[in-house]
């Protein structure tokens, strides 16, 4: 009994000297460990999908975003620009904490914070692919992710530059003894523009044409897509606000060989409407897009799903409604303004006054189509102005029956594809760089045929049957030898500029770049003061009258209102002549002119110059001072 004791114990003493020595001491198989992870290319793709959107709204390539999320997405953020007007007071330009992040308007956009995570994440990226990955894999294949690593380093510094200006350059990790270069205080952004756009000149000369599913994954035509939208920022950023017409040269010549590549690809063309664009389950044929995202309600291991649709059924409520500034801002399909338009007399309207020009019917029939498509054809009180936003839904969505009842397009259930970046916006970015080079920087003035191949393109984009019906028509090419004269130009912004901004607004409504980084980058949010006397079309929208039977007023709004008790100082309109009538609850025969917006008032924050910047957080300044260290902010802050 007793050997057979000794011999199990020395059995045992044996054995778990060996799982000592052999087992215990190897790294758990569930361990996340460099030497075994970056391995190959599966490996590289697979970290690289944490970039592209998550939970945490965190990554890039939002969409539609999901569930209810509010950030990032049309309709319900984007919304705070010159374009819209919401119930209540305006919103603030910023909202500034002492928190680790200060965000500026519009939730995240166009900043996501003090926020440097991303940064790491792509310079561990690019670590690991240089010192683990190279030796297994392919030359081609290591340019290729160094490539998409830059690319989204890039991506990320873009945002915060936008939001900050300066901003420390980091290139590589920081081991946590590196406090010189941890706590290091703000580069200019000249030196961060320069590193950006040596990044994407990598990523541009390496990443590959096709990898993976194309449209939902970065290949090279994704990275020059956003390199027009990058370097057009910065560029015109160079030289509205700095003059540096070195910088600005450079940097908007890069947004027009980038815009190019796409162009001459031959793989992309404008080739439907607007409904189906923005309202399709399935972007993969769309030869618009060039990235999207696909949304998928029976997708595992959980449904993929968003409430932008939702938002645009006619049933929800809306917080930004589009204001007269926006409508007055429409081109007419002559191609005129609309001082200056014979659509009118074209579409047979008969108008009392000026002011009808702006009933919703007639802008309907005499401005360009992409009012009918981004709007509603009747007032709705889901709006603050009654312009009710519909872009983003098919036309079943709104015209069908009882759509708010079907989980297509209700509740946070929607499952239609958003484009992410498409044809569109590359196009404009394109002729906008063009022009400034060409008016300002020596570059080669712009022909007819970059018309033709950008705005041009645009107003032939084919117009749905629905809108045929209601009397929409395709709007006349735009002609560098008659430009119009519109009599609200800025007397800085050369004609074709300013048609091309005009263009910009038109076709980019609600979208993300929203109207707000145009604003910024031309040096202009001045146009967002909501004093009356200042910007009176701020707080204004479409011509009503509160006393006679409309078609347009289908859901009965002037009756009710006029019959609550409640909407005494809430509702009113501005007369032609500027002369302002608010409701006093016997006075409804004299609301007859431009829709104020619903019991609005305006912003308490109006602009100043030190709202092109944010703050940087004081949060992080304290926390500097606490090591030792200097964190400087931008001025007036």
């Amino acid at each position: 009994m007793k050997n057979n004791i000794l011999i199990l114990l020395t059995f045992l003493s044996l054995f778990f000297s060996s799982c000592s020595d052999n087992v215990l001491d190897r790294p758990p198989l569930t361990e996340f460990r460099d030497e075994t992870y970056w391995t190959n290319e599966d490996r590289l793709r697979l970290f690289a999908n944490g970039f592209y959107n998550d939970a945490n709204n965190i990554g890039f390539f939002q969409g539609y975003s999901r569930s209810w999320t509010l950030y990032y997405v049309p309709v319900r953020s984007l919304f705070t620009s010159d374009d819209f007007a919401n119930t209540g007071v305006q919103s603030a330009f910023t909202n500034t904490s002492a928190g680790s992040t200060s965000y500026y308007i519009d939730g995240v956009w166009p900043g996501r914070g003090w926020y440097f995570t991303i940064v790491r994440k792509a310079n561990l990226f690019l670590n690991r692919i240089e010192n683990i990955t190279k030796p297994a894999i392919t030359d081609e294949a290591y340019k290729h992710w160094s490539g998409i690593a830059r690319f989204f380093r890039a991506l990320e510094y873009t945002e915060l530059v936008r939001t900050y200006g300066d901003v420390p350059w980091f290139s590589d990790e920081i081991k946590e003894s590196e406090r010189d270069l941890m706590f290091k205080d703000r580069d200019s952004r000249d030196v961060v523009m320069d590193n950006i756009y040596e990044d994407l000149k990598y990523a541009l000369a390496n990443v590959r044409l096709s990898d993976g599913d194309a449209g939902t994954t970065v290949n090279r035509y994704v990275v020059a897509a956003y390199i027009s939208r990058i370097m057009l920022w910065e560029g015109t950023w160079q030289w509205y606000h700095k003059n540096n017409t070195t910088l600005a040269k450079k940097f908007l010549e890069f947004a027009v060989e980038g815009a190019e590549f796409v162009m001459n690809s031959g793989k992309y063309e404008i080739q439907t409407d607007f409904h189906t664009l923005f309202g399709s389950d399935n972007l993969n044929s769309n030869k618009e897009c060039i990235l999207f995202r696909h949304y998928d309600a029976a997708a595992a291991p959980s449904a993929v799903t968003h409430c932008i649709a939702s938002y645009c059924n006619t049933a929800e409520s809306q917080e930004g409604g589009a204001n007269l500034s926006l409508l007055k801002s429409f081109i007419c399909n002559d191609g005129e303004v609309w001082q200056n338009s014979n659509s009118f007399n074209n579409a047979g309207i008969t108008l009392g006054n000026e002011g009808e020009k702006f009933r919703i019917e007639n802008l309907i029939k005499t401005r360009d189509p992409r009012f009918e498509a981004t709007f509603y054809h009747q007032y709705k009180p889901g709006s603050p102005t009654l312009l009710y936003c519909n872009k983003f839904i098919d036309r079943t969505g709104t015209e069908g029956s009882n759509p708010g009842n079907t989980p297509k397009y209700s509740s946070m259930t929607n499952t239609n594809d958003a484009p992410v970046m498409r044809l569109g916006e590359v196009l404009l970015n394109y002729i906008e760089a063009k022009a400034v080079l060409a008016e300002h920087l020596g570059g080669a003035a712009v022909i007819q045929t970059d018309i033709d191949k950008s705005i041009n393109a645009l107003r032939d984009r084919p117009i749905d049957a629905t809108a045929i019906s209601r009397g929409v028509q395709k709007t006349s090419h735009l002609q560098l030898s008659s430009l119009p004269n519109d009599p609200d130009r800025d007397a800085d912004v050369p004609e074709l500029i300013w048609e091309i901004r005009r263009e910009r607004r038109m076709e980019l409504i609600y979208e993300a770049p929203s109207r707000l980084f145009d604003l910024r980058r031309w040096k202009k949010l001045d146009y967002m003061k909501t004093n009356v006397s200042a910007k009176p079309d701020i707080m204004c929208s479409i011509w009503i009258d509160y006393t006679a039977a409309d078609p347009a007023d289908a859901t009965g709004i002037r009756a009710a209102r006029i019959g609550d008790a409640n909407s005494a100082g809430k509702i009113g309109v501005r007369k032609f002549d500027g002369t302002v009538v608010m409701f006093d609850g016997s006075n409804a025969a004299d609301l007859v002119g431009f829709n104020l917006t619903y019991n609005g008032s305006v912003r308490t924050q109006e602009p100043e110059a030190k709202h092109y910047l944010a703050p940087v957080p004081e949060s992080q300044r304290n926390f500097y001072t606490s090591q030792g260290y200097t964190l400087s902010n931008n001025p007036d802050w």
